[in-house]
């Protein structure tokens, strides 16, 4: 369905638009991840007056990896140039604490409308595309909601019901396929070099640090599993569903590493290191997940 691309619809981010939202609304904790402890609300000690980020070209060298695999959908700029019509919580302190409030509720709101829109390119969930259409107009449009409306937005109820659809269009298209179901498994640290997961619903697993080499993902549901630190050297995700630019980020691939073509791949991915067998510590790659960071993400 024309116009339903994900990256095509606004849901990637745009930093020159943000006013540096992620480097300051977002807490996250002295760790593998992150060089420094910082409170949410408190601006980055990286963070320049223009809202880019003075290091960005030495994250990963000066201690924040966290950093290169965050992802907001686009929710930056949608919070930065529409629910405050591009007015800075510098120019106006007093919408600093609603700002910061607001942010993650859009970026929950954005990654609904990532997946929304990644169904309604897949022919197999036909049957559901006028749900899933109706869906998407309804999180677009709450995305669009004042300030105030988002603050109090009950974000959590709304993904329940679009997590439903989204469920069905899974099934659709794993269809006929006997994929194996690990929804929720704890796979940390798994040996599945090679495996073959095609059409298996891994929707919510633990896949920190699993050796995933030469895997067969295509058309496995990986909507909230946890990738962080996965080896996916070789892997093929070609047509892998609801995986999203984050989780990717957060893995380890190489040139052989096969992603969905919606997805960019990561720039330090070629300057990996060989495997090595340890599990990422704890609290890596969270920055995202609004409340702090260490917590797994919730199961689906």
């Amino acid at each position: 369905m024309p116009g339903t691309n994900p990256r095509e619809l606004g849901l990637a981010a745009d930093c020159e638009s943000c006013f540096g939202l992620c480097c300051v609304a977002l807490p996250f904790a002295a760790s593998a991840d992150f060089a420094v402890d910082k409170a949410a609300g408190q601006p980055c000690d990286n963070l320049r007056e223009d809202f880019r980020c003075s290091i960005h070209q030495q994250l990963r060298p000066r201690g924040f990896p966290g950093c290169t695999v965050f992802d907001c959908f686009g929710a930056g700029q949608k919070v930065s140039q529409v629910t405050f019509e591009g007015t800075s919580w510098r120019q106006a302190p007093g919408t600093a604490r609603q700002m910061y409030a607001v942010f993650p509720v859009m970026r929950q709101l954005h990654e609904l409308l990532w997946y929304l829109a990644e169904a309604l390119t897949l022919e197999p969930a036909e049957p559901v595309h006028a749900e899933l259409r109706h869906a998407l107009d309804e999180t677009e449009c709450l995305s669009r909601e004042s300030a105030d409306v988002l603050e109090k937005l009950d974000v959590g109820a709304h993904r329940a019901e679009v997590n439903v659809l989204l469920l069905r269009t899974s099934e659709l298209v794993r269809a006929g396929d006997k994929g194996k179901d690990r929804r929720g498994a704890d796979l940390i640290g798994a040996k599945l070099k090679g495996a073959d997961l095609r059409a298996a619903n891994l929707r919510g697993a633990y896949l920190i640090g699993a050796d995933l080499r030469g895997a067969d993902l295509r058309r496995a549901d990986l909507i909230g599993a946890d990738l962080r630190g996965a080896e996916l050297a070789g892997a093929d995700l070609t047509d892998a569903i609801f995986l999203t630019q984050a989780q990717v980020n957060a893995a380890r691939g190489d040139a052989a590493t096969r992603i969905p073509a919606t997805l960019t791949r990561p720039p330090h991915w070629a300057a990996l290191p060989e495997p090595r067998d340890r599990r990422p510590a704890p609290g890596a790659g969270t920055r995202g997940k609004p409340g702090g960071t260490g917590r797994r993400p919730r199961r689906r």
